[in-house]
């Protein structure tokens, strides 16, 4: 029997601590580490990243964009970090941010959530905005793999709120288009004993929440934590009792402190510690 994505990621949770560490190779943060920026030098970037927080996080979250920006051999880099990063016991999720329709959403599904693609993660995030059910290639090759998905819902851009706030009228009545998401999501992990496959992202630095999370039952991944202002009264604030699956993100406030090893783990223990002082609340 597969074991699912959100057992495993309940498991590493549990262990580790609700933390997603982001490896984002910009430009100005490779040459921050004295490394150049080509493909020698994403080697490098890489490579520390897995040795430095593999075995430290319960997720790390390649950002597909910027190994792609050094083409070909980019995109081989980031098969090599998730190769290694999953054989050294840790989950990754690729930040991808795919959605399409028909064939060419089942394609993206082959490429990162088909066993033995070599982009393949334990997760990958989507976008819904051509409509929820434009995933369902996806969340079926994810069913059937065991492996997650994290769908767009609130984003922490301040763009996003646009889109993902409007209000649309149905006949469930008068929703957001992001509470129209998490709506969608939580059917899909009905029945789930611990967490569900079907997460979600949503900004941990928002101004406030405007989302029902009560009946998720899947993980939330929170970006904007770190540098860009969220803090962990604002994972309490926004999140409350829904605090207990919510995996904040970071990574330029870990990666600043690379390229030195030990100072990455210094970086990301100092994180964990912090997170474990805000328990859930109302």
């Amino acid at each position: 029997m597969i074991t699912t994505f959100g057992d495993r990621l309940s498991a590493a949770m549990a262990a580790r601590g609700p933390l997603c560490v982001g490896v984002d190779p910009h430009p100005a943060l490779l040459t921050a580490w004295g490394l150049s920026d080509d493909l020698a030098g994403l080697r490098s970037f890489a490579a520390t990243c897995v040795t430095a927080l593999a075995g430290e996080v319960a997720l790390l979250k390649p950002q597909s964009a910027l190994f792609e920006a050094h083409g070909s051999g980019g995109v081989a880099v980031l098969e090599r970090l998730i190769a290694d990063a999953r054989a050294a016991g840790t989950l990754v999720l690729v930040d991808a941010k795919r959605g399409d329709i028909g064939s060419t959403m089942t394609a993206y599904a082959r490429a990162y959530l088909t066993e033995g693609s070599p982009l393949a993660g334990d997760a990958v995030t989507l976008s819904p905005y051509l409509g929820f059910g434009s995933l369902e290639p996806a969340l079926e090759i994810a069913r059937a793999t065991g492996r997650g998905v994290f769908v767009l819902a609130r984003t922490s851009n301040p763009e996003g709120a646009s889109v993902q706030d409007a209000l649309v009228s149905d006949e469930k009545g008068t929703r957001s288009v992001a509470q129209r998401v998490v709506d969608a999501a939580a059917q899909l992990n009905v029945g789930a004993p611990r967490l569900g496959d079907v997460g979600l992202v949503v900004g941990g630095n928002l101004p406030s929440l405007k989302l029902d999370l009560s009946g998720l039952n899947g993980p939330v991944l929170a970006p904007g934590f770190g540098a860009q202002g969220g803090t962990v009264a604002d994972l309490r604030r926004l999140f409350g009792p829904a605090l207990p699956g919510v995996l904040p993100t970071s990574s330029r406030d870990v990666l600043r402190h690379g390229p030195d090893v030990a100072a990455l783990r210094q970086a990301v223990r100092g994180l964990r510690a912090e997170l474990a002082s805000a328990p859930a609340g109302g």
